[in-house]
């Protein structure tokens, strides 16, 4: 996957199964994106795993706040899992992902990608897309979008995700594009990422997404008004998001790292309590750019049996 950040081959991480004293499982995924972060995730768990530990809830709740996010977020699910916050893989606790957004692809490579989607979906019926922007030559990626302009139905939303790759001049000639175009949903992460000012002035013109501006600034998550998009397993332990999306918190988005199965399904009850809120919007969960198999299955053992194979 190409983008503003570089090109995504790769996705790799760890899969953490807890069973009690009473032989239930908790199941966890560590898949962090940064290779620092990768590196950190893999020391921590090494010390995890020394011979001669006896893990408690309490002392894994203590380590929980101590190890990187990646490793918070496995723990944390697997505990809430023990804790019967959620129920089982075959049970009615676990809800199931509403529909998708669809992704297109960066640069030229979306006007084939556009055309198949329009010829298989209903133009009369809504649906949302999402473009990777900020990936190529600026003054090409302006003919695409006119060319996706042309083509998009007024039933659909368009997000165009530049994460972090136009500078405040690029962003603005966008906004003034698109400012009033009812089929623009949001501009998704248009400027770097600590650039709260220039975010906010975008903001008062057309809506605007936060990704990776949450990612480095945490505290961001309570201040800032319009869209988050929000990546659980990037973000630590996944149970206070679980509460705010239980409570009805607006205007969070729930998006795929290309998780596993076992991160997959966590993902799909945030995403389907999302949904059930007051301000309901398509997931990010990149429909046809994983591959099938067992490792994707919403059952965590299969998913475990199969990444022992594949290992």
């Amino acid at each position: 996957m190409l983008t503003a950040s570089g090109v995504l081959q790769h996705r790799c991480g760890w899969l953490l199964r807890l069973e009690d004293s009473a032989g239930r499982l908790g199941w966890g995924e560590v898949s962090p994106l940064a290779t620092e972060d990768h590196e950190a995730c893999q020391a921590a768990l090494v010390r995890m795993m020394e011979s001669g530990v006896v893990w408690t809830v309490s002392s894994l709740e203590h380590l929980l706040a101590t190890v990187p996010a990646a490793l918070a977020f496995a723990l944390g699910a697997a505990l809430a899992e023990l804790d019967g916050q959620l129920g089982s893989a075959s049970s009615a606790g676990w809800l199931q992902a509403p529909t998708s957004a669809f992704l297109l692809p960066a640069g030229v490579a979306m006007r084939d990608a556009l055309d198949r989607l329009l010829s298989s979906v209903d133009s009369n019926s809504p649906f949302t897309l999402k473009w990777k922007v900020a990936a190529c030559d600026f003054e090409e990626e302006w003919c695409l979008l006119q060319g996706l302009l042309d083509k998009l139905p007024f039933s659909a939303r368009v997000r165009l995700d530049a994460n972090g790759g136009w500078d405040r001049l690029q962003a603005w000639r966008w906004v003034e594009k698109l400012r009033g175009d009812p089929r623009l949903q949001w501009l998704e992460q248009p400027l770097a990422v600590d650039d709260w000012e220039g975010l906010q002035t975008i903001a008062s013109v057309v809506p605007v997404a936060l990704d990776e501006s949450l990612q480095a600034h945490p505290t961001w998550r309570d201040q800032w008004q319009s869209w988050q998009v929000r990546r659980p397993l990037l973000e630590g332990d996944p149970r206070p998001l679980l509460q705010d999306l239980l409570r009805g918190k607006p205007r969070l988005m729930l998006s795929t790292t290309f998780e596993t199965g076992i991160g997959g399904r966590w993902l799909a009850h945030l995403a389907a309590l999302q949904a059930q809120g007051e301000t309901p919007a398509a997931p990010g969960l990149a429909p046809g750019w994983c591959p099938a198999g067992p490792l994707f299955s919403s059952d965590p053992a299969e998913v475990w049996a199969a990444a022992e194979v594949s290992g």
